[in-house]
């Protein structure tokens, strides 16, 4: 068993913390309201705010953060216009996070997933996959290995160089879905 502590409380927070606890695994939440006083307790810390958000947590927390594998869901969108990336072509906001915290293992995952999805463990009639990336081999491989504990695929993406392909990927599905193009149930799926 591993514990998990999620920053956030939303529909991604509570899909992933699903999916999670549906491994048996123990989890734990942290909302904005205790973000500086709550003591990290999970193994696996995952991000489930906002992009503008993570700055802050990195802040107050970067010490706790020290050893644990740092699991990054956001998709770095310009909110004013939603039309662009927040971060450099060909970076990602996973590898900044990554840099400001070089002590623990920073992944990608989730962000090309809908809560629903997630919730569900369906992408039409095909199973929830979730995408990973990062640089630490035993990080992802035990991240993987509780997300599919929890019911749900999940692909090795590569290295952390590939956040920047899964960011640009989530936006897509990000602006498809707000332009109705396709639904919040839909997303990303594997067929092995």
């Amino acid at each position: 068993m591993t514990s998990v502590t999620i920053f956030g409380t939303g529909n991604m927070a509570n899909a992933i913390g699903g999916v999670f606890a549906a491994g048996g695994n123990s989890v734990t939440y942290i909302g904005r309201d205790r973000v500086g006083t709550a003591l990290i307790e999970g193994d696996i810390v995952v991000l489930a705010v906002p992009h503008p958000a993570v700055d802050e947590i990195v802040a107050a927390y970067a010490t706790q953060l020290t050893g644990k594998t740092v699991v990054d869901i956001t998709n770095p969108v310009d909110f004013s216009t939603f039309d662009s990336l927040v971060v450099p072509a060909g970076s990602s906001l996973t590898a900044q996070i990554q840099e400001k915290l070089p002590q623990s293992s920073v992944v990608k995952a989730f962000n090309t997933n809908f809560a629903a999805t997630l919730a569900s463990g369906k992408v039409g009639d095909l199973p929830t996959t979730v995408l990973v990336a990062g640089d630490d081999a035993a990080a992802k491989s035990g991240l993987i290995s509780a997300i599919e504990a929890g019911g749900l695929g999940a692909i090795d993406a590569g290295s952390l160089s590939r956040a920047s392909e899964l960011e640009a990927l989530g936006f897509l599905q990000l602006t498809l879905a707000v332009g109705e193009q396709i639904a919040w149930t839909g997303g990303f799926a594997s067929v092995r």
